[in-house]
This record gives C-alpha cells, sequence and structure tokens, in this order.
C-alpha cells in the first residue's frame, strides 16, 4: 500500500476503506491476508534494503552485514531474509537479552549492544561490516557508515534515534561507501510487486509466527504505549474482527 495511509489518508485500523487504486498492489501468491499483513510495512521496508544492498554489489561473500534496531519490525525481517540469503548478519539491539530470539529464531551470527554505536564517534573507525541496514538514524547512522569496509552500502530506511546525521564525508570520499536511501511509500509500483514477490519467496509461516503476534482492537492503544516504551518484539496483528 502506498500514497500516506494511514499519515495523510484515513484507513487504518478500518474493515473497509475507499483507496486509489494506484496505491495497492496484489496480494502475493502462496501468502494469506493475516501474513501479509504480519509482513506490513516493516518487512516490506527490510526487503527494498536488502534489494538496494544486492543492486550495489553486496553478496554474502562480501563479508558481515549489520542489523540495527534488531528487534524492531524492520529489523527483524532484515536479519530473518539476510540471514535465509546466506548473508552473516550482526545484530545491534538495546535488549541483549532477546540475543536468544535474535541468534536462534532470526539467524544473526552475533548481537552487539546498541551502545557501541549510539554516541558521537570518529570520522572514520575500524572497518566491521561490509554493509549495513539501519532504521536508526542520528548517531548510530554516522557511525555505522564511519566502520562500513571499503565499497561497501549502507541502506538508511528509518529514524528511532532521530533525524539528525551528524557524519562527514570520510567514508565516501575515502572509502566510497554508499549511502542507500530506502523510502517504502513513493516507490514505483515496479518497486513495489518485486519486494513483494521477494517477500512470498523467502518468507513462511513458521518465520512469520517468531516475528508476529496478534491483538485485538481493544488492544490497540496498550500495545502503542509498550511500543514508545520499546517493549515490542517484531510485528503486532490487529485482528479488527476481535
Amino acid at each position: 500500500m502506498d500514497g500516506g495511509v494511514g499519515e495523510k489518508h484515513w484507513g487504518g485500523l478500518a474493515q473497509i476503506a475507499r483507496l486509489n487504486s494506484q496505491w495497492l498492489v496484489p496480494m502475493p501468491k502462496g501468502l494469506t491476508p493475516k501474513q501479509t499483513m504480519a509482513i506490513g510495512t516493516a518487512g516490506y521496508t527490510a526487503m527494498l534494503s536488502v534489494i538496494a544492498l544486492e543492486k550495489n554489489g553486496i553478496t554474502p561473500q562480501s563479508g558481515k552485514v549489520l542489523v540495527t534496531g534488531a528487534n524492531g519490525g524492520v529489523g527483524s525481517f532484515s536479519i530473518a531474509i539476510l540471514s535465509r540469503l546466506g548473508y552473516q548478519v550482526i545484530a545491534s539491539t538495546g535488549r541483549i537479552e532477546e540475543s536468544n530470539y535474535l541468534m536462534n529464531e532470526l539467524g544473526a551470527a552475533e548481537v552487539i549492544d546498541r551502545k557501541e554505536l549510539s554516541e558521537a564517534g570518529k570520522p572514520l573507525m575500524k572497518e566491521r561490516w561490509a554493509a549495513a541496514i539501519d532504521s536508526v538514524g542520528s548517531h548510530t547512522l554516522a557511525n555505522v557508515c564511519a566502520s562500513t569496509a571499503y565499497g561497501g552500502t549502507v541502506a538508511a530506511c528509518g529514524l528511532a534515534q532521530g533525524m539528525d546525521f551528524n557524519s562527514n564525508v570520510a567514508p565516501f570520499i575515502l572509502r566510497g561507501v554508499t549511502l542507500a536511501g530506502i523510502d517504502s511509500v513513493m516507490r514505483s509500483y515496479e518497486d513495489r510487486v518485486q519486494a513483494w514477490d521477494r517477500l512470498a519467496e523467502i518468507v513462511d509461516a513458521a518465520l512469520l509466527d517468531k516475528i508476529s503476534s496478534e491483538i485485538s482492537l481493544d488492544g490497540v492503544i496498550p500495545a502503542i504505549a509498550q511500543l514508545m516504551d520499546g517493549k515490542i518484539r517484531g510485528r503486532v496483528v490487529v485482528n479488527l474482527q476481535g
């Protein structure tokens, strides 16, 4: 779905909504409506980010791939997708107690504390990963770029820490790092269909059961409070019939 639904157009948490047909893409074959919603914008954004890495020549042989905001929806799907495609994933999270979930359930090879990246750092730091998917922004994104290996790519798709980006040109002109911006709202129809088709190939019911949980409409407000407190893991599907 496109067009700013839930932001500029009414329709969020509705059983029926009137929408512009250009905002919609066909539901991928092999996925149920519930599974499609479990993937949602988060999984779709993660897939766009992975595709951006692939288009810039990042392969499993390139080296490790960092995923920040690992316990969130985008982070969870990014780890799972990359792992299933054969990449070695480093997960950055503020909830180290979730390491078992990130490694044994989603496939991360390593977990690091987000504190390593969340404070102001140096213009260039030790090369630690070949690529990254960042949903955090701010100092984290700057440090991610500064620690990306020569010729690497960083896909920036979020701003959980903030909209600011206190970086410098060193990673880009000395290491040839590419910073790829990921917009999930105004993408072309072709891009959206490609991402959803890839998701249908990679994601299965077992993975969605690990990443998502279901609540009723009455549970939305409490879930939002938990989300803002950083206590929600993965995705939440709202059952509008309940």
